[in-house]
């Protein structure tokens, strides 16, 4: 892609792990789709005119509609009447006749005499008389609709050739026309469009597969602009699964999500395989609990097997969390009798150790220096601030007593301070313990193989491989990259286990090949939440709480106003690119309930079913989870994104460095281009210097850096065509990264455009992003350097939960 080109994108994502399946449902011709606006210049009888001749289609499998049994019914009264009506237009002289195309299929008939009958009816008066092969079991009928070689007696005399583009554009809007009477002539109240049900002073095209739906041409140039109106004739964006009216979007089932069903063996395998993988956290659970037992013994000063732990009283509707470190509290924990404080079993050895971290919600207020500072100007000396020197907390001190109790938090970290934290549990007394037993014995009792080796990586297999690194005497610089057909193989499963096991990510390529086909253009999206039944929702999409990557801060925007923005681009008045995202849009309730139609779509193109699906997924943690306990929500959620082909500097549409609770599966949905005229990426250029010479001036201010040392703002463009940029790093090489982030961190700028002066967690701060820039320092200081690709449209990409980064 060029470097004028900006990519937008939009990104399903799925937390946890999961599995779906799928049967494909009429799958489309794969065309370029291009961004189409809502408004059209034109009127829309300008538009039908230009609108294509319908050319023949035939079905071979025939089903009894409505339009047959009204043509059934009236067939004979019409013969006399149109008979008629020959004679009057005749005397009027029409200087061709205009064809009807009829929306129905001749019904077969066996008497000779009807046949002939049927050839004179003026339901399609310029239709040649057209030959139709009999069977015992089934009936195959050519239906013609208005096309080329119809024979028309004004033409006759003249070829094809001869005639001019303006009168057969004519002919063509006549055609329409001429199928929209007839259909409203023999329908009547049923020819309105599937898709608006409206029928006045609409073209409608009626499908041959169904026989039942019709769509107007408005629609299908308004939201089906990949389709023709041959492709509708010949099959409807119903029948192929892909109708995106407000009735099917907000219907579920419509597809089957399931792939491939699993046999007793395999399902055997793999709870075995998950007992095995398991077993080893839960004897770390279960160990950390019995220290905390031995723990309350000593400050009751009795045995272990004597204190009485109390149960929690907290509903399954409600998820208990530590209040320090916002950890999911799974059984024991300490609780405050006065305040309800409640910390987790980690954190309580953290302050018996005297190392515990500090709060995520410690984090810096950072400082307005107005627009034109954001901008690389100078600070605005009239703008208010909150100064970081001013949101310095003093250290808080909190320790555990000699024999282990702990008393509540301090009131500046939330507690009361007054009462012991008492020790609770949620689970019956000895489930845990039980649990482990049976693992145990269920193991005992099979004798289990060591794993082979299904990894073919090695081999020259460059098509389920991507160069994702470039680390010296590393084995591991290629991503598995599997075809989403390949997935569904038994020995690819337990290929794709060898690395995920490692922490690797994992990209498939065309998972959307699996799908029907729905749209994902945002505007049909908001179209659906838009049109919900629910008034309340409804009401509440007008508006949307986006995050502007520039100031780090949320910003509201009328929503319509942020999706055209979408397809053409915003930008500051100083043409600098206005990068603006959408997270875990829409924002209320649960993705299923708001999109049901498009979250059966999603799920039905995870690859990978057995740890994706998050309803069935047999490898799914989450689905194991007991009836009535509230599981976490694993999504779906939508990610909508601006973004361009090079790398801004300051502004990027990014996610910044960060690690997820739980393991995630993200599928690049839809995407747009946007083309930066030569005076935008003028102005960019001009600006991209006066950041540097900010950058510059601040650093040799504060820190005396030399000039070579500051971080550059270079132009980097990646050769490919849309996508996300993803940077993930190896388990193994967090500690250096931290460690970097820590040094550096004066160079990285954060809301406001604020420089960074105080780390909490590198990490969990969420204020970094490497540049590429960085990235070459990070890898000559410590020898390390993330895996960097990028997504393209149509693939799905396993994230582990390890520490990543992404932009658009």
């Amino acid at each position: 892609m060029e470097g004028e080109v900006a990519t937008n994108g939009v990104i399903l994502k799925h937390n946890g792990v999961k599995d779906i399946s799928l049967e494909t449902c009429w799958p489309e011709k794969k065309k370029p789709v291009e961004a189409t606006s809502l408004s059209s210049g034109s009127s829309d009888i300008e538009e039908e005119i230009s609108v294509e001749c319908p050319k023949r289609v035939a079905n071979q499998r025939r089903k009894r509609s409505k339009a047959d049994e009204i043509k059934t019914k009236s067939s004979r009264k019409r013969k006399c009447d149109d008979e008629n009506k020959c004679e009057e237009n005749e005397k009027k002289q029409r200087s061709s006749v205009k064809k009807r195309a009829t929306t129905w299929k001749e019904e077969e008939v066996v008497v000779d005499d009807e046949k002939k009958c049927e050839q004179q009816l003026q339901l399609v008066p310029s239709s040649k008389a057209t030959s139709r092969s009999r069977s015992k079991k089934s009936v195959s009928v050519d239906t013609w609709l208005v096309n080329n070689e119809i024979d028309v007696s004004a033409l006759s005399s003249r070829s094809e050739s001869e005639l001019s583009d303006s009168y057969l554009k004519t002919e063509y809007f006549n055609d329409c026309r001429s199928m929209t009477r007839s259909l409203k002539a023999n329908l009547g109240e049923l020819a309105i469009c599937h898709q608006c049900s409206k029928g006045e002073r609409r073209y409608l095209f009626i499908c041959t597969f169904c026989e039942v739906r019709l769509y107007c041409f408005p629609c299908i140039k308004k939201w089906y602009p990949h389709l023709s109106t041959d492709d509708i004739l010949e099959k409807c964006p119903f029948c192929r699964g892909t109708c995106n009216c407000c009735t099917c979007l907000h219907s579920s089932g419509l597809i089957e999500t399931s792939k491939r069903k699993l046999d007793k063996y395999e399902r055997f395998y793999h709870l075995r395989f998950l007992i095995v993988a398991m077993l080893p956290f839960l004897k770390k659970l279960c160990k950390a609990q019995d220290q905390e037992i031995e723990t309350e013994a000593k400050v009751q000063d009795s045995m272990a097997s004597q204190v009485d732990i109390s149960e929690s009283l907290c509903s399954n509707e409600e998820r208990v969390f530590c209040n320090h470190c916002a950890t999911s509290i799974v059984d024991l924990h300490r609780s405050c009798p006065k305040c309800s404080y409640e910390l987790c079993l980690n954190c309580c050895q953290e302050i018996r150790g005297g190392w515990l971290s500090d709060r995520p919600e410690c984090q810096l207020q950072f400082e307005y220096r107005g627009t034109r500072y954001i901008h690389g100007e100078a600070a605005e000396p009239s703008s208010s601030s909150v100064s970081e020197d001013e949101t310095k907390t003093p250290s808080i001190k909190w320790n555990a007593d000699e024999n282990g109790s702990i008393r509540c938090a301090p009131k500046e970290l939330g507690g009361c301070g007054d009462s012991v934290l008492e020790l609770k549990r949620i689970l019956p007394v000895t489930w845990m313990s039980d649990l482990e037993q049976k693992a145990e014995t269920f193991l005992a009792s099979y004798s289990i193989k060591p794993p082979m080796s299904y990894c073919r990586c090695s081999s020259d297999m460059s098509s389920m491989k991507r160069k994702a690194a470039s680390r010296d005497g590393s084995s591991d610089n290629y991503l598995y990259s599997p075809d989403s057909l390949d997935v569904l193989k038994q020995e690819e499963l337990l290929h794709f286990q060898e690395h995920w096991s490692k922490g690797e990510p994992v990209i498939v390529r065309n998972a959307l090949n699996n799908t029907a086909g729905l749209s994902w253009e945002p505007m049909v999206m908001w179209r659906a939440l838009c049109e919900n039944v629910d008034s309340a929702i409804s009401s509440n999409m007008s508006d949307v709480k986006a995050i502007d990557c520039l100031a780090n801060c949320e910003v509201k925007i009328n929503t319509l106003c942020f999706f055209e923005g979408y397809s053409k681009g915003r930008t500051y008045e100083n043409f600098w690119p206005e990068m603006l995202k959408l997270k875990d849009w829409p924002p209320s309730d649960k993705f299923e309930n708001l999109l049901p139609r498009h979250c059966d779509e999603f799920i039905s193109a995870l690859p990978f079913q057995e740890y994706s699906d998050p309803r069935s997924g047999i490898l799914n943690i989450a689905t194991k989870l007991p009836e009535g306990l509230l599981k976490p929500d694993l999504g779906p959620k939508t990610y909508v994104a601006y973004g361009t082909s090079d790398e801004l500097g300051r502004g990027d549409s990014v996610t910044k460095l960060h690690c997820d609770m739980s393991d995630a599966v993200n599928i690049l949905m839809h995407t747009a281009e946007v083309t930066l005229s030569e005076e935008q990426r003028s102005a960019i250029a001009d600006l991209k210097q006066k950041h540097k010479q900010q950058n510059e001036k601040e650093l040799q201010e504060q820190n005396g850096l030399e000039e070579e040392e500051v971080v550059s703002d270079e132009i980097v463009v990646y050769d490919e065509t849309s996508g996300a940029l993803w940077d993930i790093f190896k388990r193994e090489d967090v500690p250096k990264l931290e460690e970097y982030l820590r040094k550096h961190c004066i160079e990285f700028r954060h809301t406001y455009c604020s420089r960074v002066t105080k780390v909490y967690h590198p990490i969990h701060d969420q204020s970094y992003f490497l540049t590429v820039e960085h990235k070459r320092k990070l890898k000559a200081e410590f020898g390390i350097e993330p895996w960097t690709f990028v997504q393209k449209l149509g693939e799905a990409v396993f994230i582990p939960a390890v520490v990543h980064k992404g932009s658009c």
